[in-house]
Order: structure tokens, then C-alpha cells, then sequence
């Protein structure tokens, strides 16, 4: 689960979502608009992301091995592809279940608007929880 907050009030959301999950934010290393909330009283990986001007929300993250397939057969079902992004760290940092070379991520609406985004995946329960897909 990703919390996007704008610049202006990201601050005051960490704080909120700290206590609200009685976790403890960590700034990520490689990609400091990130903060990880480490130990959050949640079902899973609670993230507060800095998304500069945009409107406040929560996001998903879709991970997948194969991310060209994923984003055809979410596209195929109604999602539209907002567009595309460069990591900032390079290769291989966080994509190890990946064959090949992938350097980004895809942003996509679903058929209401909500934003969410397809990633290469990187949690190291990856392989515990994958649904194979037809």
C-alpha cells in the first residue's frame, strides 16, 4: 500500500500515519521521496510517498515478473496506461525475479480512474503469493 501525499503537506501525513500505524518512518536510501513505514500495525508494506504536486491518495502496487504482459492483459480488462518511468536506482536493485533487464515501472488508471501501478516484482514473498496467469 502506497499513501501518496503532495510536497506541502507530506510531513504532516508521516507524522499522522506513524501514529496512526504505530509504525516508525524510514527514508528510503535510493529513492528519498519514499518513506517506509517499518513494523506498521497493517496486513502489509505500508509506504508514504512525496508525489510533488498531485492530489493526496492511496495507491497499489501490482508486482509482476513479466510486466509488458501484465499491463496488455490489465489494458485487455479496462485499465488505461497513464505512463511510464525510469527507476532511479539502477540494475538489479529490487527487480529479482526478473530474466531480463527492466528498468521501469508502468502507472495505469483502472476503468473508474484510480491510480494504481504495475512493478517488477521485488518482495522477497514474491514467490509465496504469485497467482499464475492464463
Amino acid at each position: 500500500m502506497l499513501i501518496d501525499v503532495p510536497s506541502k503537506a507530506h510531513a504532516r501525513a508521516l507524522a499522522f500515519w506513524e501514529i496512526a500505524l504505530q509504525a516508525r518512518a524510514r527514508q528510503g536510501s535510493t529513492n528519498p521521496e519514499y518513506h517506509v513505514l517499518d513494523g506498521p500495525a497493517s496486513r502489509d508494506r505500508v509506504l508514504v510517498q512525496d508525489v510533488g504536486e498531485s492530489a493526496a491518495r492511496f495507491h497499489i502496487d501490482i508486482e509482476t515478473d513479466d510486466v509488458s504482459a501484465e499491463v496488455a492483459r490489465l489494458t485487455d480488462a479496462g485499465a488505461v496506461e497513464v505512463g511510464r518511468h525510469s527507476f532511479l536506482s539502477p540494475w538489479p536493485h529490487g527487480r529479482r525475479f526478473h530474466a531480463e533487464r527492466i528498468d521501469h515501472y508502468v502507472v495505469m488508471q483502472d476503468p473508474v480512474g484510480l491510480v494504481f501501478c504495475v512493478v517488477p516484482a521485488e518482495s522477497e514473498d514474491f514467490n509465496e503469493h504469485a497467482k499464475t496467469v492464463d
